[in-house]
């Protein structure tokens, strides 16, 4: 049986809440979990460590993630979330750049509904897509979240 663990995180963008499936890391978002009443609220060694980073992050000390990650996605997502975790901290992509980097340069669309249901943000960094404009368009957590992240690694560039 899986062992289901959460815990939250107080964040300058506000609550944060990390999942944890056996020994990895399979959600992080502003939300509470769909399956709270399915999991332990425990700090877990990993949880400890997830939370230790993503404090580093907002401090401005932390530049990239060393954490287990998994979660069910299809193949086309598993390639969209691959290069996202490769876009460097403090730049940006449009949506149809990412959709090239994933080897599919006509699915810009598809691009933006999988940075829709990204189920770990930050670590995978969708609030680094922009749209073609460079607006701040489509994050699921709102604009104001997607500037604030963006701007506080601008910041610490």
């Amino acid at each position: 049986m899986q062992k289901k663990y959460y815990c939250s995180l107080s964040s300058p963008i506000g609550s944060l809440f990390i999942c944890q499936n056996d020994d990895s890391l399979s959600s992080l978002s502003c939300t509470q979990p769909n399956d709270k009443d399915e999991r332990i609220y425990e700090i877990t060694p990993l949880l400890k460590e997830s939370c230790r980073q993503l404090e580093e992050y907002f401090k401005g000390e932390r530049k990239s993630f060393s954490l287990p990650i998994s979660f069910p996605a299809t193949p086309f997502k598993k390639r969209v979330y691959e290069e996202l975790s490769k876009i460097p901290y403090g730049r940006t992509v449009t949506y149809k750049e990412l959709a090239s980097m994933a080897g599919s340069p006509n699915a810009a669309r598809a691009v933006g509904s999988a940075m829709a249901s990204n189920p770990i943000m930050i670590i995978l960094p969708c609030h680094r897509v922009l749209g073609s404009d460079g607006s701040l368009t489509g994050y699921a957590y709102g604009t104001q979240k997607k500037e604030y992240l963006l701007n506080l690694e601008k910041s610490h560039m």
